[in-house]
């Protein structure tokens, strides 16, 4: 199969699976909480309603506020197309490695930011201050759970993952570094709460409360694939052959934290973070002692 179709469906599958991923967690929630719950499949039909909505636009917005979402779902996009899932090692891995993939995320949650700023939104901007702050301290942690998996298997290229076949301590602590990072990413309790309907509590959300019906698709539809994306590193990480099973078991260890701890108040969150930056560290030098 030519290297251009298998990106091409790989693409097609993040776009078409990544949504069930929100309903499989929303439904592991809801069965630890003896709850019935939403289906598994109910962010299918919220994109559905999204796209069939009319869009309404704030008059003080320029081109920025109607160019993100599209900005936001294209990096996402990209970021999928670099990572292997299809195959062990992915077509497009020329194209960027491990810390390219962070990069590109910045680039989504920059122009995320920066239409929240273009509409004069009070709270768009505090959205946007919170993120930005969130970012600050996501980003090194992120980095240095690459650095320690770069140092194990010798590359940062994404694919060198896929094609170990044992599991040491580093790369173990590395994968407990990105799921820290990841609940951080994909705006989970404690760092941030999906579910939320006030406006002062609010982070990602916070930056889309302007935007309506296909432009908040979009948006969404990205936070989706992102949070595919980084389960499936994770799982790339602690079972290299057994991707869907690890990103179940990702998905499930998901729902176990948002059900068992609170929210933390923003400052808290420096704290959170600052334990994935120290666990990042420690796996770096589980990697520098070859174990």
């Amino acid at each position: 199969m030519p290297e251009t179709m298998i990106v091409i469906l790989q693409l097609i599958l993040f776009v078409v699976v990544s949504p069930i991923l929100s309903g499989l967690i929303s439904k592991f929630k809801n069965n630890i909480r003896m709850r019935k719950g939403q289906v598994i499949l109910q962010p299918y039909y919220n994109l559905r309603k999204l796209f069939l909505k009319r869009e309404v636009v704030s008059e003080n917005s320029s081109w920025i506020f109607k160019a993100a979402p599209f900005v936001v779902l294209a990096s996402m996009l990209v970021c999928a197309g670099l990572i292997p899932v299809l195959i062990l090692r992915s077509p497009a891995n020329q194209a960027g490695d491990f810390l390219a993939l962070i990069f590109i995320f910045s680039l989504g949650r920059f122009f995320l930011a920066l239409s929240a700023l273009d509409t004069g939104s009070s709270f768009g901007g505090m959205g946007a201050s919170r993120e930005m702050f969130i970012a600050s301290l996501v980003e090194p942690a992120f980095c240095m759970a690459v650095f320690a998996v770069a140092l194990q298997s010798g590359s940062t290229d994404i694919s060198a993952i896929s094609l170990r076949h044992a599991v040491p301590v580093s790369s173990i602590v590395a994968a407990l570094t990105l799921f820290l990072v990841t609940i951080a990413e994909t705006s989970r309790i404690p760092v941030d709460n999906q579910e939320t309907h006030l406006e002062l509590t609010m982070v990602h959300e916070a930056m889309a409360l302007e935007y309506s019906g296909r432009s908040l698709a979009l948006i969404e539809m990205a936070s989706y694939i992102k949070q595919m994306i980084l389960f499936s590193l994770i799982a790339r990480i602690i079972l290299p052959v057994y991707l869907p099973i690890g990103i179940i078991i990702v998905a499930i260890a998901v729902s176990l934290v948002e059900v068992s701890v609170a929210k933390m108040r923003l400052f808290r969150v420096a704290d959170f973070l600052g334990l994935a930056f120290v666990s990042g560290i420690v796996a770096s030098i589980c990697a520098i002692l070859g174990v």
